[in-house]
């Protein structure tokens, strides 16, 4: 028998939320840049396409060499203090990031977006806030809610972007550093927002019959978290599967994010119209996530990892066959729905089958396995561009998504526990 928690959302619960959406959408604004100027920052830097992945490949190196820290970070002191942090070193990587673009040095600029990087995953963790304030079948729903705040956020950019490439004359600055120096303006009130978080969502996640008071915690959440690494993360067959799915949809859509803006380029001129398509792309990152959440929660975990899974390699496809920006934009923006959907679904796999204390090393795991996705395959897209063209990465990007299709599936490779049961499971 399904436990139904028909306990009404505590208010302080809800204020919380609201915090958190809320500084998803000023800190969601910057991350925008570097999908849309980072392989023209590359090429104004170094001349060549043949480096063209190196920032999202470097956005996945900071990605893996911080989100297990960070993880560390919030469970032991709280996911308030992690947030602040991540932010506060973003404002930092933004400012180093715009100097150095100005400036021409390349050298300057790896180490800004790397520290930009390392920031942003610090924020990755606010998804984890909100999810674990809440009951297992409410969860995806409540990461939705909070991913789309990235929406209203990423909206700002190409604006942002045309406003920078407007005052750059002006200022005798590079058109593609202005952006990046404005960019703090928007990390500011994120600050203010989540330094009103009280009480700390981990400790509400703690006590969670406290605030639900007819809820019963579930076999995961009450397991033993004395020791947590990666046998353990990868001892669950649940997580196992949202592993497999995040590192194939992480590692597909930072191809397509290398090869739609250099296609883009062919056919249009201006930075704006390139930030444009690049926001719409992130829209589909996004913008699902309310509807998408549901449909895990209603129906199970697993059928939106399959979903996300065709639909990314569809889009995939689409945008490195397509001969105009209309069709590239459509392709780059069904590969974000795609990842939407395996990103809600994994990250809810994550909260439903591990113990509170050690949830956001759990999650930082999940964003490192993505990232050495997200370090490899951009690297090689570069050198495949400029030997066999942009349709030869577009190939990769949908290989890359066969093996986690094969694995959803084939029922000979499901675990014994049902992800949909885990979005519904309760205590009979």
């Amino acid at each position: 028998m399904t436990q139904v928690i028909a306990d009404p959302t505590p208010p302080i619960i809800r204020r919380n939320t609201i915090l958190i959406a809320l500084a998803q959408v000023f800190s969601g604004a910057g991350s925008g840049f570097l999908f849309s100027l980072g392989p023209l920052m590359v090429i104004a830097l170094t001349g060549s396409a043949a480096l063209a992945g190196a920032s999202v490949a470097l956005q996945g190196l900071s990605r893996f060499v911080a989100a297990y820290p960070f993880g560390r970070i919030t469970d032991q002191l709280g996911r308030k203090p992690g947030l602040l942090v991540g932010l506060a070193i973003t404002l930092v990587g933004s400012l180093a990031i715009g100097a150095a673009m100005n400036a021409g040095s390349f050298a300057g600029w790896v180490v800004g977006v790397m520290i930009f990087g390392i920031g942003s995953n610090g924020i990755q963790q606010l998804r984890l806030a909100a999810a674990e304030m809440y009951p297992p079948h409410r969860r995806a729903f409540m990461i939705g809610v909070v991913l789309t705040g990235s929406l209203a956020g990423i909206v700002l950019s190409p604006s942002i972007v045309a406003v920078g490439e407007t005052l750059a004359p002006r200022l005798a600055m590079d058109r593609l550093a202005v952006p990046w120096l404005i960019g703090p303006v928007l990390i500011l009130p994120s600050i203010a927002l989540l330094g009103r978080l009280r009480p700390d969502p981990r400790e509400i996640a703690a006590d969670l019959a406290r605030y639900y008071p007819s809820y019963v915690p579930n076999e995961a959440e009450s397991a033993d978290p004395v020791s947590f690494g990666l046998r353990r993360y990868l001892a669950d067959p649940d997580r196992r599967v949202a592993a497999l799915s995040m590192f194939a949809a992480q590692g597909s859509m930072q191809i397509a994010m290398v090869s739609a803006p250099l296609a883009l380029t062919h056919h249009v001129a201006a930075l704006a119209s390139v930030a444009l398509s690049m926001s719409i792309h992130t829209a589909g990152m996004f913008g699902p996530s309310i509807p998408v959440g549901r449909i895990a929660d209603a129906i199970g975990r697993r059928a939106v990892l399959i979903g996300g899974t065709i639909v990314e390699a569809v889009g995939g496809a689409i945008a490195v066959t397509a001969g105009d920006q209309l069709g590239i934009t459509a392709g780059i923006f069904l590969v974000g729905v795609g990842w939407c959907g395996a990103n809600v679904a994994s990250t809810a796999i994550v909260v439903d089958t591990t113990p509170v204390a050690v949830r956001g090393r759990a999650v930082g795991l999940t964003d490192t396995i993505a990232a050495v996705a997200g370090v490899a395959f951009p690297i090689v897209a570069g050198p495949m561009i400029e030997l066999w063209g942009i349709r030869s990465s577009g190939a990769l990007a949908v290989a890359l998504l066969v093996p986690p299709a094969a694995l959803l599936l084939l029922p000979a490779f499901r675990p014994a526990r049902s992800s949909g049961a885990l979005a519904r499971r309760s205590e009979a």
